[in-house]
């Protein structure tokens, strides 16, 4: 949650959760208290943070832990969004972690 691009997508959905009644649930191997440090010290109203830091079982259940290079063991960017029924209706997976996802596309589906 402490880089760049994990701090503009979070702000930016946040953002965008506010104004269309939503929440953003954000998953990294974060630990717990890093996670609430941020959103708390940033004011993020409308984000959750789940840490899959000691079970590491949600980038292998979902298929989007690097398996490979410097940042093994990390979720890649995936942006997944689902309706009041809890049904997938957008979903992205960056190819490369450095890169923002398609902001546009995800809240498109909101509308």
């Amino acid at each position: 949650i402490d880089t760049g691009v994990c701090d503009q997508q979070t702000r930016k959905f946040n953002e965008e959760a506010s104004q269309e009644d939503g929440v953003v649930l954000t998953v990294s191997v974060d630990l717990p208290f890093a996670q609430k440090r941020f959103v708390n010290d940033e004011g993020l109203k409308n984000v959750i943070n789940l840490s899959d830091f000691k079970e590491r079982e949600f980038g292998k259940d979902y298929g989007v832990e690097m398996i490979t290079g410097p940042l093994e063991g990390l979720l890649s960017r995936v942006v997944i969004v689902l309706d009041e029924n809890l049904n997938v209706i957008h979903a992205q997976q960056v190819p490369d972690i450095a890169e923002e996802p398609n902001y546009l596309a995800a809240l498109k589906t909101l509308l």
